[in-house]
């Protein structure tokens, strides 16, 4: 076999050719191919990109290969950084970033490099997710911006580039269910709002926890006038059982919202 191949077979017992590398004492798939000239020309462009420090990083996006530009900027990432990963990241100083393809890279610190060294992100409709147990997480939720959150209203990206995902440059507006922040003479306030028929606004407060909790109380009380719907509830992470217990137990609601609830209130047997 020619340098760098090897052969396998399908189920079927159909021949195919393997590509692999070994670098700096790590074993690298290359990849899976037609014909054993195929396989080596993989292995040919390993080699070079490893080993010919004259091929730069900016070449990758120009240089034709056989190999997948994911793989090639992971051996680039491995030649400069001297670490490997398989999806395609490349390290930057102090941040890294993410080739989901030439023309589509995300930027996100060091402290996420763990994780998406080893989740693959993939971009469906306008959406960045992540398959995770099983299920497609939007890496929006990673701060803690809720899949309904609008760009530019519940939040936004200081510099304006919506590939920056650093969280220095993640701003959350609106990170409750059901609240949204509004500027009025009293200055910022928290209005409440749930959806039944179309929104109907609960009331407005001071402080956005206390908004979350008034949600929170619209919801269990929507649920004691008989309205079975899949509502989601906020989650407090700072408060203990017994300071939300206090907080909920003061926290006022608009009597027209009690009014309209009666009115929806389906009647017990």
């Amino acid at each position: 076999m020619l340098p760098g191949v090897y052969i396998a077979y399908k189920k079927n017992k159909t021949a195919y050719y393997r590509a692999s590398i070994t670098f700096r004492s790590k074993h690298i798939s290359l990849g899976s191919f037609d014909t054993e000239e195929k396989a080596n020309l993989a292995y040919q462009e390993a080699v070079r990109l490893l080993q010919d420090s004259s091929v730069s990083f900016e070449d990758a996006f120009s240089l034709p290969t056989i190999l997948s530009f994911s793989k090639v900027i992971s051996l680039l990432n491995f030649r400069d950084n001297l670490i490997y990963f398989k999806n395609p990241i490349y390290l930057r100083n102090n941040y890294f970033i993410y080739y989901i393809s030439k023309s589509d890279e995300l930027k996100f610190d060091i402290d996420d490099l763990f994780y998406y060294s080893s989740h693959k992100i993939m971009r469906r409709q306008g959406h960045l997710f992540v398959s995770d147990y099983g299920m497609q997480i939007n890496i929006l939720s990673r701060y803690g911006i809720k899949n309904y959150a609008v760009a530019g209203r519940d939040y936004y990206f200081a510099n304006e580039d919506s590939t920056d995902f650093r969280y220095s440059n993640i701003i959350v507006v609106n990170r409750y269910y059901g609240v949204k922040k509004i500027t009025s003479s009293n200055g910022e306030l928290y209005k409440v709002q749930i959806h039944i028929n179309g929104n109907y606004t609960v009331g407005t407060y001071r402080s956005e926890e206390k908004a979350a909790i008034a949600y929170n109380k619209a919801v269990d009380l929507a649920k004691k006038h008989g309205i079975s719907k899949n509502f989601q509830m906020n989650y407090l992470e700072p408060y203990s059982p017994r300071e939300y217990a206090e907080i909920y137990s003061r926290t006022k609601i608009s009597e027209k919202y009690i009014n309209y609830l009666k009115k929806l209130s389906i009647p017990s047997d």
